[in-house]
């Protein structure tokens, strides 16, 4: 009796790849962060507000989809700081709003981040059942 089976070749078998760590991820996430800042600046749209924030939440979501979801707080973190430091304020500085705002771009940075990475991880083969007929003849 065969309970379940599963062919690589087949189409049904997705397997589920290997993620990175968080520490990897966050690292990753903080080295990736000046690609954006160099495509916008390259725009002259680096300083503008909305078009750096969408860039950023989208590489935030980016990277998260590739990554385990206990590391969304830590891609969060390097979305904020490469976001604040090179895409809202001159030369690299960090610059401080208010906890309320900068609160605020810190967990939509990790909600990007999070929502990408947990559909991801959830497993992807679901065990079939099949009925066996059990009709012998005697």
């Amino acid at each position: 009796m065969r309970m379940y089976s599963a062919r690589p070749g087949g189409t049904r078998y997705h397997p589920v790849p290997a993620r990175p760590s968080a520490g990897t991820s966050g690292t990753l996430a903080l080295l990736a962060g000046g690609a954006p800042a160099l495509g916008l600046g390259g725009f002259g749209a680096l300083h503008s507000g909305r078009p750096a924030f969408v860039a950023y939440l989208a590489l935030r979501g980016l990277v998260g989809a590739f990554s385990r979801p206990r590391a969304a707080p830590l891609v969060g973190l390097a979305g904020w700081l490469c976001g604040n430091a090179l895409a809202e304020h001159h030369h690299a500085e960090l610059g401080w709003s208010g906890i309320r705002w900068e609160g605020g771009h810190y967990a939509v940075f990790t909600a990007a981040a999070l929502l990408l990475a947990v559909p991801a991880a959830l497993p992807r083969r679901t065990v079939r059942v099949s009925v066996v007929r059990l009709d012998r003849p005697h």
